[in-house]
């Protein structure tokens, strides 16, 4: 019989064998789903929440259990301890079910070991807060170590709380269809977002999402698109623009009035910014496949351009759950090299007097201010008229980096 830890316990076993991204499976495997929503989430807790605690859930079993254990077993020990140490569930629950899922050659095992790690909870609890900041918190070490001369020792450790929270779930009103109060009236429980006007917090963001009432999306994407402040009849070119949730809000901002070049190298990403614009009623946007870089085929040059560039997504750990176990240290110099062709590539396309606009939802400073001052130092005429940096610690939203350059005339 399908269950909520059974569902969670297959995509565990899938997301192991290393083919597969934690969202694609979540995507496939959970929508598909015969089970209710309440079971569905309880999954998707189980499943996410052993990801974002890996370190520390292999650290336990093995101060629980020595000697070698196959994947399979290693997968329902860290499901159950999950459930016994982290989210504190029943204990006959987190061992009784936990135990079903067991083939018969490991039933004995993972049961013993469930039971010791209820008896020893405590002395398990304290072994994790005598452990570095990586190994309790389940983050690459290179990151921390990386964060705490960047931001300080406080300030990384509630990055690394943050980075282990569910996040909740945030929409930008499509104001081409329907007004803030008009939503926030149609879909109750919903509001809005302090500090904001357009953007909202949802209580059922199911129903929202399968309207086209709203674009499902953290408050931090949206800071590139009012740093590049578009204007109705205006020409905007969006370099990278899928899946297409800046290319929306850019034809809202514009009121439907102008025109937007869309590129995106990748086929089927495209055709999501199509498939986006189609459901929110967005009529302006032209798409083009970006070669290499950015088409350079275009006649002329645009009034505002922007690039929100491939990153590490370091900003967005929370929302990329298996993101820590993908990440290298080598990866970041591989990424500016690429940005930086990027950036230089489209400041081509801008007309003078026009705007550049930057942007990453990285938090790594090879990637944002250090990448945007070796570009207008190679460039004089392009000069930084503005950045800014969010920062999840100091801001409450995702993190993000913008920066704003004017082409000299």
């Amino acid at each position: 019989m399908e269950t909520g830890r059974r569902l969670a316990l297959r995509a565990l076993n899938r997301w192991r064998k290393g083919a597969e991204f934690a969202d694609r499976i979540v995507n496939q495997s959970f929508g598909h789903s015969s089970l209710g929503r309440a079971d569905r989430a309880f999954a998707l807790e189980l499943f996410y929440g052993v990801l974002r605690n890996l370190t520390l859930l292999d650290l336990w079993i093995d101060q629980l259990r020595s000697g070698p254990l196959e994947e399979s077993a290693r997968d329902l020990l860290r499901l159950g301890l999950y459930q016994i140490m982290c989210l504190e569930t029943a204990a006959h629950a987190a061992v009784f079910e936990t135990v079903a899922l067991a083939p018969a050659r490991v039933r004995s095992l993972v049961n013993a070991v469930l039971r010791r790690a209820l008896r020893e909870r405590a002395a398990l609890t304290s072994a994790a807060e005598a452990q570095p900041l990586h190994v309790r918190y389940s983050e690459p070490a290179f990151l921390v170590e990386k964060w705490s001369k960047q931001f300080g020792d406080a300030a990384t450790l509630e990055l690394c709380r943050w980075n282990n929270q569910p996040p909740p779930v945030y929409a930008r009103v499509n104001q081409l269809r329907i007004s803030v109060p008009e939503f926030l009236a149609r879909y109750p429980g919903s509001f809005l977002f302090p500090q904001s006007t357009n953007f909202v917090g949802l209580a059922d963001p199911a129903a929202a999402a399968r309207s086209a009432d709203c674009y499902i999306q953290d408050p931090s994407t949206l800071m590139a698109v009012r740093i590049l402040d578009p204007k109705p009849g205006e020409a905007i070119l969006d370099a990278c623009a899928a899946p297409g949730g800046k290319t929306t809000y850019i034809a809202q901002l514009m009121q439907n009035r102008g025109f937007i070049m869309a590129q995106d190298i990748d086929v089927r990403r495209r055709e999501m910014v199509r498939e986006n614009c189609n459901r929110l009623g967005v009529r302006i946007v032209n798409l083009s496949r970006a070669t290499t870089a950015v088409n350079q085929d275009l006649s002329e040059p645009f009034d505002r351009v922007i690039v929100d560039v491939p990153c590490s997504n370091t900003g967005v750990m929370r929302r990329r759950v298996d993101l820590r176990w993908r990440i290298e240290q080598a990866e970041l110099k591989r990424l500016a090299a690429t940005q930086i062709q990027l950036l230089e590539k489209v400041a081509e396309q801008v007309k003078p007097g026009g705007v550049l606009v930057y942007s990453t939802c990285s938090l790594e400073p090879e990637e944002n201010k250090e990448l945007v001052q070796r570009f207008v130092s190679t460039f004089p005429s392009f000069k930084l008229d503005h950045e800014r940096a969010l920062l999840p610690f100091d801001d409450g939203v995702d993190g993000a980096y913008v920066a704003r350059m004017i082409r000299q005339p």
